[in-house]
């Protein structure tokens, strides 16, 4: 195979009808048959001025339309036959046990479901799953719903990988296509893969934007080959799942228990009468736990349901403590990894977020306050994730987890229920 086709191995793309590019090697499909879209699943109705219909669903990675054909090159199969693993930490008993049923569960080519707490060291469980794949000689990614554990991952999976050829592939960076053996990507990415992967894990399998969503689930479908196997990692599973699972189409194992083995923090809880924020001014209440983090000198993250709230909210807490090193982040913020980096480093002392920081990012010692903790944005498995933020440190697994509101909510309730229901095993 050419250095070119090796590039484009297990990859997926548009041409023209007219263009005869295809080489060999290489299959050419129409991009859309019978009104669906062969990319991501989609029943296309819009049409172009031309007459032809197009996808409206996928249209972010190009216009896909009956004027064109999707081309596929057929997956790489040589790939070193070595484990690869350099990492030399050792994993406890019980994540042990999930590690042997995870190499089972690849031997018989069964998908299966990881239902695991925040931080009990999901990703490190995977590492002999991964290390037996690479020396069966077999290529493997790791897709994530958010670009932020994308880049979390990454730099974890590089040290504990150094033998093998690493891709990382998110919208935020322009990358050349290649043909390495392990892929680390976003969701949306497997739409330009076609039976590429022995191996696809999917983390945090019930974060947006993969959740609920039927163009990802078909793109994760198509990207793994037929003869491979799937593996979902979460520690809030959706209800989808867990009824394949109580029906024994998918194979699951839990672990309640953190590496550590202390118990999750349990969020404490915050009723407010008054509104959080008046005439510029936090609630008092409000504004003696924020200090009060503040003064612990623990990192403090706090949530908001909304992006419109944030300069509000940022220049009540500045004219609070002025010396702060304060900022704000949301999902299409163009300086959001910066700033995320710049907080886990220690260079922000509190950062104003979304829920785009709910999940899958570990930040040392942090505290977190969700503020209207009673807003329908935040479900029960957000607040759990959360919440999972918090203690992740064997130095330090206890912290603040404050739920700040009106009106208690069946969500809240719930996700005190599960948190409390995970420490009792």
């Amino acid at each position: 195979m050419t250095e070119e086709k090796e590039s484009l191995a297990g990859r997926q793309w548009l041409v023209d009808k007219v263009d005869n590019s295809i080489k060999e090697g290489q299959t050419a499909i129409p991009a859309i048959e019978n009104g669906i879209c062969q990319r991501c699943g989609s029943s296309c109705w819009a049409r172009l001025p031309s007459g032809f219909l197009y996808c409206r669903a996928c249209v972010g990675l190009g216009r896909l339309d009956e004027g064109k054909l999707l081309v596929r090159q057929a997956a790489g199969s040589h790939y070193p036959a070595r484990a690869g693993m350099t990492w030399t930490g050792q994993l406890q008993e019980r994540q042990e046990g999930v590690s042997r049923f995870l190499l089972e569960k690849f031997a018989a080519k069964e998908d299966c479901l990881v239902e695991a707490v925040t931080g009990a060291g999901k990703t490190e469980m995977i590492f002999p799953l991964l290390a037996e794949a690479f020396s069966c000689g077999c290529r493997v990614a790791i897709a994530t719903p958010r670009i932020d554990v994308v880049n979390e991952l990454y730099p974890r999976l590089v040290a504990a990988f150094g033998e093998v050829e690493i891709g990382k592939y998110h919208g935020r960076e322009e990358k050349e296509a290649a043909n390495e053996q392990l892929v680390i990507c976003t969701t949306h990415q497997l739409l330009k893969y076609y039976q590429a992967f022995d191996l696809l894990i999917i983390d945090e399998i019930d974060s947006f934007p993969y959740a609920g969503n039927p163009q990802l689930h078909f793109a994760a479908g198509n990207a793994v080959k037929k003869t491979g196997s799937q593996v979902f990692l979460t520690a809030t599973p959706p209800e989808d799942l867990l009824k394949a699972a109580r029906q024994g189409k998918l194979a699951i194992v839990r672990l309640n228990r953190r590496f550590h083995c202390y118990p999750l923090p349990v969020p404490r809880l915050d009723l407010y009468v008054k509104p959080f924020l008046t005439k510029g001014r936090l609630h008092p209440k409000l504004a003696r736990r924020i200090k009060m983090a503040a003064k612990s000198g623990h990192p403090l993250l706090v949530f908001l349901p909304r992006i419109a709230q944030m300069p509000q909210y940022f220049a009540a807490v500045k004219r609070l403590l002025p010396d702060l090193r304060l900022a704000t982040v949301y999902a299409q913020d163009p300086d959001r990894l910066e700033k995320v980096e710049k907080f886990r480093k220690g260079d922000l002392d509190l950062l104003l977020t979304t829920t785009i920081l709910e999940r899958g990012v570990t930040f040392k010692h942090v505290w977190v306050i969700i503020v209207a903790a009673d807003d329908e944005i935040y479900s029960a498995a957000s607040m759990v994730q959360i919440a999972g933020r918090v203690g992740r440190d064997k130095q330090d697994p206890d912290g603040l987890v404050l739920f700040c509101y009106r009106r208690y909510s069946r969500q809240i309730r719930s996700a005190v229920k599960q948190i409390k229901e995970m420490n009792r095993g």
